[in-house]
């Protein structure tokens, strides 16, 4: 078990660095993942009336976002065939989230909401089009701005993401030294060995030196 000075030390910092990237590729990959699983989304109106919803996904080519409303809320995958709307990674200008997002500027009971700006993004295709997301919680909010991020090449910025980065580099480090828990490092280096001593060479050697026993 490590404790903190040793976690803090330099050589473990510089692992730690080392690992990072390889990590974040990890991280990368699962958002995806989860992004081509889709997730179904609430559509959000002020006006007091049943709820409405809709459903979005990423191809597995993660080229195309297929999305559409859909009847009730859902848990499980819907097939890309079922979702009619689509808009390609390509025309994504950028992503927005929290208060910049168009649908909470433009519906003020929902900025008053506290928690509705903080789990609202939208992408922003063409000129002026956007797509509007509120997420059903923050863990979903973490998985879709990181997966569009990532899309976009830029860096997973999330609470989320920090936290993955941690335990698992923590965890990798572990790993490693695992194999090392119960061998003993000796403080002093282990002496030299002395110079073997040279073979004699037969050829330089007269009968007459040779000694029989």
């Amino acid at each position: 078990m490590m404790s903190q000075d040793e976690s803090k030390s330099r050589p473990m910092q510089e692992l730690r660095e080392k690992l990072q990237p390889e990590v974040a590729e990890l991280i990368k990959q699962q958002r995806l993942n989860r992004l081509c699983e889709g997730t179904c989304f609430r559509k959000i109106s002020t006006r007091r009336r049943q709820d409405k919803f809709w459903y979005c996904r990423l191809s597995p080519n993660h080229k195309v976002l297929h999305y559409g409303d859909v009847e009730e809320f859902l848990q499980g995958q819907i097939p890309h065939d079922s979702l009619p709307e689509k808009l390609a990674v390509a025309d994504i200008k950028a992503l927005i989230t929290g208060k910049d997002c168009p649908h909470i500027k433009e519906k003020g009971a929902l900025k008053q909401n506290k928690e509705v700006p903080e789990l609202a993004f939208s992408i922003l295709y063409e000129s002026d089009e956007y797509l509007n997301f509120i997420a059903p919680d923050k863990h979903e909010y973490c998985i879709w701005t990181d997966g569009l991020n990532a899309l976009l090449g830029k860096e997973m910025t999330s609470d989320l993401t920090k936290s993955d980065m941690d335990t698992l580099v923590t965890m990798e480090i572990k790993l490693r030294l695992l194999d090392l828990e119960n061998i003993q490092v000796p403080e002093v280096p282990p002496p030299i060995p002395k110079e073997p001593i040279p073979a004699m060479d037969l050829k330089t050697v007269s009968p007459d030196s040779v000694v029989l026993l």
